[in-house]
């Protein structure tokens, strides 16, 4: 690990001042509540936000469900969905400095990989435009010469928006984009721990001339808030990303009113390293793969299965990249690995560490925290445990924290085994220069992702999303806008042609 410096950034001079949006209007909770978040690294606070409850959230739904009812939005032609879009992406590219900073303040990751995103989402909503413009049905045309039918996509209605801390702005525009092109109407909630960027997109989305009670956002914690996104009845839709404990939840929640829930939540997600590998690659890709976000990631790879045969030399590339990645201050455009979210959350990751050592486990690299001079945050170093087993937690739970777990395998169907005894099922790669190898391994592994020869490589036309407990449906690409729309069928008689049933 390398150490940047922190570095004299202008911090801002006053926290962000968030509010709810709730039918194109700015407003503050009506008990006047609010909470501040308070930067993971380097302990100012970095937003005041006001703290919604039930008055805030059902005012929020009633002006979303009156929004989708009146069908400004929900019945506009796809080129005025397209054309608006397209307005927020560019403003979106507009205020990209803005919104990495305080995205970076509230969440700890680093300042470059913040601009990365925020300007990379811009993508997500232009790809959700041209969606928009080329939405159709199907056409049933051979079913006799005196019937037709048509099945017509329209859009699911009132969508509850539940986004986690790890990636605000990225996984909100997973999202939101994809909902508004369908002509959703949405009410959003973001974690406590990251509002800022999701309220300065609400402002470009009036901006952009986005029609009142179309999309509004409440602030504020799981209880009441999103309880009550999830249950209402005037909801049509659940989508939401975090962990699989809280969409178990979500599931219940929502099932009182038989809406639709979808699902992006956790992973453990395997890299499979066979012995014609480049190792080389390999390992770089496996040293991003925990390391990125400081492996605060539903799709990190923190765990390897390797053959035997080369599991030594390639846990030697490992450790020796990750001395190298650059762990520090957030505000430093060198740093590559932030802070951690919480105090709490760090000792959890510790916890994992020391479990795993007590089990038999052994440390190849790191397994505690550090401190970086001139910076009060939270920071755990890059960990590297081998000689872990199955049954061990640290090989099968999210320890969501920049730790490698190192398992080993003989045969191809030995390390499927280990590949699928998993309750996750998000993401998986496998290292091998025979491509029958590849396709082997792909067709095989329970993910809904399989990644070849690299990791972490995503488009916004490819389809995301989980097999068994990493959740249900898809983001992202056709299947992204068709999890925001309903399906009705049009049958229709040509001419009288009809027979009577009721005999004269």
């Amino acid at each position: 690990m390398t150490m940047t410096a922190a570095i004299a950034h202008p911090l801002p001079k006053a926290p962000f001042e968030g509010r709810h949006l709730i039918d194109g209007t700015w407003q503050g909770s009506a008990d006047g509540a609010t909470f501040d978040r308070i930067s993971p690294s380097h302990g100012i606070v970095v937003s005041r936000s006001a703290r919604g409850g039930v008055a805030e959230t059902e005012a929020a739904i009633t002006a979303a469900r009156r929004a989708f009812d009146l069908g400004t939005w929900s019945r506009a032609t796809g080129k005025e969905r397209s054309t608006l879009l397209l307005k927020v992406a560019d403003l979106i590219e507009a205020n990209v400095e803005r919104m990495a900073l305080l995205e970076t303040l509230e969440s700890g990751k680093p300042i470059s990989q913040a601009r990365g995103e925020v300007a990379g989402a811009a993508d997500l909503w232009r790809y959700a435009a041209a969606l928009a413009r080329t939405l159709h049905g199907d056409s049933h045309n051979s079913l006799g010469e005196d019937m037709l039918a048509v099945v017509l996509k329209e859009p699911i209605g009132v969508v509850s928006v539940i986004t986690p801390w790890n990636f605000p702005f990225w996984i909100l525009s997973q999202k939101l984009p994809f909902a508004l092109a369908a002509g959703c109407t949405c009410v959003i909630k973001p974690s406590e721990m990251t509002p800022s960027t999701t309220v300065m997109l609400g402002e470009l989305l009036i901006e952009a001339g986005l029609p009142s009670g179309v999309v509004n956002i409440v602030l504020g914690f799981g209880q009441p808030v999103g309880a009550l996104m999830a249950e209402h009845p005037h909801v049509d839709m659940v989508s939401f990303t975090g962990s699989t404990a809280v969409g178990k939840a979500i599931s219940a929640a929502a099932s009182k009113t038989l809406k639709k829930v979808a699902l992006e939540l956790g992973g453990k997600n395997p890299q499979v390293v066979f012995p014609d590998a480049d190792l080389d690659a390999a390992a770089d890709a496996i040293t991003f793969g925990v390391y990125f976000n400081a492996g605060e990631c539903c799709n990190s790879g923190s765990r390897i299965i390797v053959h035997e045969d080369i599991a030594e030399a390639l846990v030697e590339k490992v450790v020796a990249l990750s001395r190298k990645v650059a762990f520090g201050d957030p505000l430093n455009p060198e740093t590559q690995v932030g802070a951690i979210i919480s105090e709490a959350h760090q000792q959890k990751i510790a916890a994992y560490v020391r479990d795993a050592m007590a089990s038999g486990a052994k440390l190849a690299l790191g397994g505690e925290a550090v401190r970086h001079p001139g910076l009060p945050g939270e920071f755990f170093g890059p960990t590297v445990v081998t000689h872990v087993t199955a049954d061990m937690p640290i090989a099968r739970e999210e320890v969501f924290g920049p730790v490698l777990s190192v398992l080993t395998f003989r045969t191809l169907e030995e390390a499927i085994s280990l590949v699928n005894d998993a309750s996750y099922g998000l993401s998986a790669g496998v290292w091998s220069e025979n491509m029958h190898t590849c396709l082997a391994f792909a067709r095989r592994a329970e993910a809904g992702t399989v990644w070849t020869n690299t990791w972490m490589d995503g488009f916004p036309e490819v389809a995301f999303g989980g097999f068994k407990q990493s959740g249900q449906g898809r983001e992202n690409g056709r299947y992204g806008l068709d999890e925001f729309l309903e399906i009705k069928s049009v049958v229709m008689r040509i001419g009288k042609t009809r027979p009577n049933w009721v005999r004269d």
